[in-house]
């Protein structure tokens, strides 16, 4: 059944940016795990040690500054001496770009900091222009998607595929559907942090399916409303928990056992930018069945 999300979370200042943060944050997690994985195959530990200092304090600087114009621009800044000290470690250890996955792992950094930086600027632009609307090409938004999505693949390194054709999807591969439509066409018009959302909820839609799953996500402006769905079958929301896991940092009591690299805020922020907007957000969700979150933000008068 369908419920409204109506319980608004009473956040901190520090919760607040947090949860604006939550994206690059849970990116910056990729970052360190994936030179933690080369500090133990590579053989260069204490070489690669200042790479996984800098981000280490990027990462908490972001986590914890009053200055978040600042804390990004060090973000932004750091990829070109945390990439010069992984190459330098590789030359001392050249046997080591024999390994396949070592190769994976040094690719995966250079994409995990392209996304950071599209996602830096972002959050940059929306910190000086609050409650901006902008006008998105409908295409170049898809392929933002798609370039999230083949992301996501990579960083699994081979445990599953997203493919999105249904006669390709082998047994571990996620079936993922995704479209744009909009009443101007070929532009859609909204906030800029929609986006942010969008990824944060197909991003959750994956991690809270099995392998094998399927997930569809939509994203129509009908002229007068904007409005957002995604849906998966994967792990559900108990139906008494609905209300809650809007809450900071809080996720169903079913998914407990399961290790993520989040914070457990996509849900928060998705509620919080829709409320900003003077939208509504539903979820129908049973647990073993799937979720879906529907999201409703009325176009600004003309």
């Amino acid at each position: 059944m369908e419920v409204e999300v109506t319980d608004l979370p009473e956040l901190t200042q520090e919760q607040a940016a947090l949860v604006d943060m939550h994206s690059v944050v849970n990116i910056m997690n990729v970052l360190v795990n994936e030179l933690e994985y080369l500090q133990e195959v590579v053989g260069g530990a204490e070489q690669l040690q200042p790479a996984l200092d800098t981000v280490q304090q990027v990462h908490l600087r972001l986590r914890g500054s009053d200055d978040l114009e600042a804390g990004l621009d060090s973000l932004l800044k750091c990829e070109d001496g945390v990439m010069g000290v992984v190459h330098a470690a590789l030359e001392a250890h050249p046997d080591a770009t024999d390994d396949a996955q070592v190769r994976d792992s040094v690719s995966n950094l250079e994409s995990v900091f392209a996304v950071l930086e599209t996602r830096a600027r972002e959050l940059l632009d929306r910190v000086r222009a609050p409650g901006s609307w902008n006008d998105h090409d409908v295409k170049q938004l898809t392929a933002n998607f798609t370039n999230v999505l083949a992301a996501i693949e990579k960083n699994s390194k081979g445990r599953y595929r997203i493919v999105n054709n249904i006669a390709a999807q082998e047994a571990q591969d996620y079936m993922v559907t995704f479209g744009i439509e909009s009443a101007d066409g070929d532009v859609i018009h909204m906030p800029p942090v929609l986006q942010d959302v969008m990824r944060d909820l197909i991003a959750n839609a994956r991690k809270y399916t099995e392998p094998g799953g399927e997930i569809t996500a939509g994203l129509v402006d009908n002229g007068k409303e904007l409005r957002f769905v995604v849906e998966d079958t994967g792990r559900g929301i108990p139906a008494d928990e609905v209300q809650q896991v809007v809450a900071f940092g809080k996720r169903g009591s079913n998914v407990d056992d399961q290790a993520t690299m989040g914070g457990g805020f996509g849900l928060t922020k998705a509620y919080l930018v829709a409320r900003q907007f003077g939208g509504r957000m539903w979820s129908d969700s049973r647990p073993g069945a799937g979720t879906r979150i529907t999201l409703r933000i009325p176009r600004p008068a003309p």
